[in-house]
This record gives structure tokens, sequence and C-alpha cells, in this order.
């Protein structure tokens, strides 16, 4: 399967870092008072190889897909609401659909391999590779070509999207045991400490999803590298998402990251092209068990929000969305020194 992935090259460029450093200093303010935005001017700047980035056209894609490993208990949920959440997409009344409204994003919901059939309409892609994953404790939740077709779907899908900016939302019943499962894997981890409550887990209910989790890993302990832990643990949204990350990152698009299911996507992607990780920023620090690791197995990324969500979806993504709008405003707009007759700081 490694001939599905692209090679992403670094955007590691000294001159363009500089200029885009200068411009930043010399705007009328204190040098660094804006903080953590001047990193995001920073990295907005690198991405789209500009002075002055546009961000136009931003594509929300929720990707949602079953998971087979639900039947050994390890949500509070039943798979059916995958479906049901993704006709409360389509109708407008997730906090997601709310947000992209707001904001103004393009949401689109992508059927990766939801266990229902979906009537055709706007706003719903149906990219089905199968009705739901098989169940990872008693075999490979995809198979290789499986596996294979989600990602090539995910790259062609988002080659279709307009616009340079891709925000990553999710929805799956039992997909946060596969973000675990790739986390753990893939990051060297133990499981207990990448394992949280996904949809609200009680003590019990916790402890029994640690467990079948151990044995799942055990069971494929041979899927050591990341498209194998892929195949073996991942759902059908996530695939899809690595090989959306993977083509938008060819394209030089922003990767707007949600979540703990989201970033292990990212994980997937990063290990089999680091240079990934130069396009990605991480919308929030999620309250999901876990996700602490997944930001440190992601190059140690520092989120922008930490607002205690565990939601899903991509709200975490559009909820962030305004920090990057702002922070290529302030780099088009705001005066310069020399511009509005500013005197700038005295020496000593």
């Amino acid at each position: 399967m490694q001939d599905l992935i692209p090679h992403i090259p670094s955007l590691h460029s000294e001159p363009l870092a500089a200029a885009l450093q200068q411009r930043i200093a010399n705007k009328t303010k204190p040098l660094g008072s804006l903080g953590r935005l001047e990193d995001l001017m920073l990295r907005l700047g690198l991405i789209l190889g500009s002075e002055t980035p546009e961000l136009h056209q931003p594509q929300m894609m929720v990707f949602a897909g079953d998971h087979g490993l639900v039947a050994q208990g390890v949500s509070a949920y039943p798979s059916d609401v995958t479906w049901q959440m993704v006709e409360n997409f389509l109708a407008g009344g997730a906090a997601v659909s709310v947000l992209a409204r707001q904001h103004g994003l393009d949401l689109v919901v992508v059927d990766a391999g939801v266990a229902h059939d979906f009537a055709p309409r706007k706003g719903l892609i149906i990219a089905k590779i199968a009705h739901g994953t098989q169940d990872a404790s008693r075999q490979p939740a995809m198979s290789v070509e499986q596996c294979a077709t989600a990602i090539n779907e995910g790259k062609a899908l988002l080659r279709q999207r307009p616009g340079n900016v891709l925000l990553l939302g999710e929805m799956g019943i039992g997909n946060t045991s596969s973000a675990a499962l790739l986390l753990a894997r893939l990051a060297g981890q133990p499981v207990a400490g990448c394992t949280g409550r996904g949809t609200g887990l009680d003590d019990a209910g916790l402890t029994r999803k640690i467990g079948v989790l151990q044995a799942v890993l055990q069971r494929h302990a041979e899927a050591s590298e990341p498209l194998q832990a892929l195949a073996a643990f991942g759902g059908f949204e996530i695939a899809m998402m690595v090989g959306a990350v993977l083509q938008a990152a060819l394209e030089r698009r922003v990767i707007v990251v949600d979540g703990f299911i989201t970033s292990s996507a990212v994980l997937v992607a990063s290990r089999l092209q680091p240079a990934v990780l130069e396009r990605c920023v991480f919308a929030h620090r999620s309250q999901e068990q876990g996700h602490a690791l997944m930001l440190q197995a992601c190059g140690g990324a520092t989120p922008l929000l930490d607002l205690g969500l565990r939601l899903g979806e991509g709200s975490g993504a559009a909820l962030a969305w305004p920090l990057l709008d702002s922070a290529c405003r302030i780099l088009h707009e705001m005066a310069s020194f020399a511009s509005a007759g500013v005197s700038e700081k005295q020496a000593g």
C-alpha cells in the first residue's frame, strides 16, 4: 500500500520565515505582544507560502463510519447513534452545523462506512466502503484492500473540494477505541493511558474498554507499521481522513485538526510523511484521556484552545477558525510603525 502515499516535502524556508518575522515585528505593537497569535501568523504564512496569507473557501469535512468493535461493549451508546447524528448534521441541528453556519464554513458530511443507507441529498457525500468495519477483537477491522480504497477515496474527495483550508471532523460510535489503539501502537504508549470514557462510560465501562483494547493490541501484535495498524484498528472514517490529510498536505492547504480522533488520522499520516505536521494547526486539547499524549506524538503540538471539549464532530476546529481568520487579517490590515507614523521603541 506504500504507493498510495504521496511524497510531502518540507515547507522549510529561512527567507520566508525571516520576512514573516520581520513583518510581524514591525506591526504597531510591542514585540511579541500578540503572543501565540504571532506563532499562528508565522505558521499560516509558511503553509501558504506568503508574507500576506489569505484563507479562502474553508472546507469543513465530517467523516462518518461505524465500528464492529462496538459489539464488545466499548461505547456507552449503540451504533445507531452514528447514522442518527449524520441525519442531525444534515438537518443543521448539530453543534458543528451551528458553528459552520456562524462562521460561513462549507460543511459536508462523508459517509465513509456507516451501517445505514442514506438517501442522497445536498451536503452528503456517499463514499461508503462497507456497512461498518469488522470487530477488531476477532479480525482486522479492515482488509488491506478496504484500507487502501478508503485512503484513495479521501484523497479524491479532497481534490474535488475548493479552497485552501481543510477543517477535519468525524462521527462514529466506537471511534475513540480505534484512536486509542492507533496511539498505543504507533507511539508505544500503554493502552490504559490512551483510553478514555468516549461517549461517557462509567468506571466499570472504562475498565472493560481498556481490557478489550489490550486484547485487541495483543491479537494484532504484528501490525506495527502505520498502514498495518490503520487496517487492524482504524475505522473507515479515520482511513479516509488519512487520505484527505495527505492530499491537503500535498496541495499545501492549511489543515485544522479537531480532537482525539482526527488527531489519530494525522498521527498515521505523519508517520507516513512527517512533513504533514508542518501543514497542521491543532484546534484544541480535548478532555478525552489520551489526547495530550496524541498531541505529544504529533510533534509536541500546542493546540490553540483548551475548553474541556470532548464532543468531536469538528466542533473544536470550527471554534478555532476565527483565530486563523484574525491572524491573517492582522498580517494584512494592521499598520506598521512606518505606515502609521508611530515611533518605535528606543534602544537601551
